[in-house]
């Protein structure tokens, strides 16, 4: 009969097989290359089991005191580099149970009772995502606070407004950075409901029936820090939607920080050149000695690609499977890895990039008073002033534009006869709403790009988010 570790060391793993797998189902079978990073959840996972196994009587004290002795030996030597991770022990699970067996003897062959892998990993899994979150929670709070800081610095540094890429009104640029605060606001929500959403325990579903043992799922739960455990135990070990719906949060994520790139690409580009960043976030041309490539911002640009491509290749392994746990689910894993690495390392980039950016407000301003900008506004002042419908007013600037383009001029360089031969109603006034500052000045409505707005709205962004 073999032993325990030869048992362990099948990938087909217990008595009921004899001979051992082809080289080709072992390689397809192990996940110990990916899934070597839930080592501390696993651990984490095993101390309340064997805890909790401990309370119902389950295990002896002396059992349960030797499996957290062991469990927190073998935690110490993978933190320094010392575990010699198995392909042939298949996962992280089994190569932690091997050798925490190994160490302890027959109390490690204890720790598996009322429970199964599918449970197990289910539970780690959790952990693990739930600490993701965590993680991306607070980079995309810094990088929240970073545009919100920039924005009290631009409150009145005025920029062109595009609609269609082309100019349409002046607007701050100090209010454009504030947007990006609005997504990534929304961004944080998102990740904030899918922690609440997981964060129910499966430990002790057992394989998908729950067990015979007088186990306490409650009590475990409380020790991860689960809100309460799992209420159906075919759907706990089979649900990968917590992953699903981190991924889906982590695609609009991306999404909001491909657009922000995107525009720091345009802001770099000649003839904008709205901002410039430095040596520590673009790289050169190897032919062309004045090239500065802002390719940290291209490359977060791209990100969008792997993380959307990460959320359908999970999506299409789930899509067909039956109740309860198959073999197709440890194809899980690596897609949310990715993902999480790419937006961890997306976060980090935009925040040293909005902190390293360096504005140019003249180039900005000469932009904003660009494209008749402020036609919008010659508009409302007739509405204002004249009482004047607003169609026939939209339709008299429009005349007015006619004519400046004509003209090449701006419409505040149109004389007041040349106005009054459209609308003879027009006054010396219409001059006073025909700048850029007069324009940003009056947005005043709630939401609005007028300077106090912006300055106002900034402050209560730094306020929410803490000072640096």
């Amino acid at each position: 009969m073999p032993d325990y570790k030869s048992c362990l060391a099948n990938p087909q793993w217990g008595g009921r097989f004899a001979g051992g797998p082809a080289d080709i189902m072992r390689d397809i079978n192990a996940s110990i290359g990916f899934d070597q990073r839930l080592w501390r959840q696993d651990i984490r996972g095993s101390l309340a089991h064997a805890k909790m196994l401990a309370h119902v009587g389950i295990l002896s004290p002396e059992d349960a005191k030797a499996i957290e002795d062991g469990l927190n030996a073998i935690a110490t030597d993978i933190a320094e580099g010392r575990f010699e991770f198995s392909a042939a022990l298949e996962d992280i699970h089994m190569n932690i149970e091997a050798l925490l067996s190994e160490k302890i003897g027959e109390a490690g062959k204890r720790l598996h009772t009322a429970r199964s892998r599918n449970d197990q990993v289910a539970t780690d899994f959790r952990l693990w995502t739930r600490d993701a979150i965590d993680g991306l929670s607070a980079q995309v709070s810094s990088l929240m606070r970073a545009l919100a800081q920039r924005a009290r610095e631009h409150a009145a540094t005025p920029m062109p407004g595009f609609t269609h890429l082309q100019v349409a009104q002046p607007i701050t640029f100090g209010h454009h950075l504030l947007a990006y605060v609005e997504m990534l606001a929304r961004d944080k929500g998102r990740l904030e409901d899918a922690r609440a959403r997981l964060n129910e325990c499966p430990l002790g579903s057992a394989a998908l029936a729950g067990t015979s043992f007088p186990i306490d799922r409650e009590m475990t739960a409380r020790a991860l820090g689960f809100d309460r455990p799992t209420r159906n135990s075919l759907d706990a070990v089979s649900d990968r939607d917590f992953a699903l719906e981190y991924l889906s949060a982590l695609n609009l994520l991306a999404m909001h920080l491909s657009r922000l790139a995107e525009e720091i690409v345009i802001w770099c580009s000649a003839p904008f050149q709205f901002v410039t960043l430095s040596d520590a976030f673009t790289t050169g041309s190897s032919i062309m000695p004045q090239k500065r490539n802002p390719d940290a911002a291209e490359l977060i640009r791209a990100k969008i690609g792997r993380i959307s491509g990460d959320y359908l290749s999970l999506l299409m392994v789930m899509k067909g499977l039956p109740l309860a746990y198959a073999k197709d689910s440890q194809e899980d894993k690596e897609p949310v890895f990715d993902a999480t690495e790419a937006a961890t390392l997306s976060l980090a980039a935009m925040e040293g990039m909005i902190h390293d950016l360096r504005a140019a407000p003249e180039a900005m301003r000469h932009y904003a008073a660009a494209g008749f900008s402020t036609a919008t506004d010659l508009a409302d002042w007739l509405v204002r002033a004249l009482k004047l419908p607003f169609r026939t007013a939209h339709h008299i600037t429009g005349q007015l534009v006619s004519i400046a383009e004509r003209k090449k001029l701006d419409l505040a360089e149109l004389s007041l006869a040349e106005m009054q031969d459209v609308a003879p109603e027009i006054h010396e006034g219409v001059f006073g709403v025909l700048t850029v500052e007069s324009s940003l000045a009056s947005r005043r409505s709630f939401g609005g790009t007028a300077p106090e707005n912006v300055a106002r709205e900034a402050q209560r962004w730094c306020d929410i988010l803490g000072e640096e």
